[in-house]
């Protein structure tokens, strides 16, 4: 049976990967304890290493994400406004002539 899909703030993972890593307990018993699956906690722990500084290189940080979506979403909506604009071009040249 799958789980209902859930949505945690950015808090509540920061807490999360606190208790990992300070903690004396293992990934798979902070999960138990919280009811949270092991690969959502161990993507939480491996972002929070980039997000320090520590993780591989290449890799995102939180902030460049975000930073990303918005930029992406901006991009779209550019577009649909530039595909408007050549419509309203093309309406007024043909009245126009």
């Amino acid at each position: 049976m799958s789980r209902k899909r859930r949505a945690f703030s950015a808090e509540y993972k920061a807490e999360v990967v606190k208790l990992v890593r300070d903690g004396d307990k293992s990934i798979g018993q902070v999960c138990r304890e919280l009811d949270l699956t092991e690969s959502a906690v161990r993507k939480w722990v491996a972002q929070g290493e980039v997000d320090a500084g520590r993780g591989p290189s290449g890799m995102l940080t939180s902030e460049e994400h975000e930073e990303l979506r918005r930029l992406r979403r901006e991009i779209t909506q550019l577009r649909m406004e530039r595909e408007v604009l050549k419509k309203a071009t093309a309406f007024f040249v043909k009245e126009s002539t």
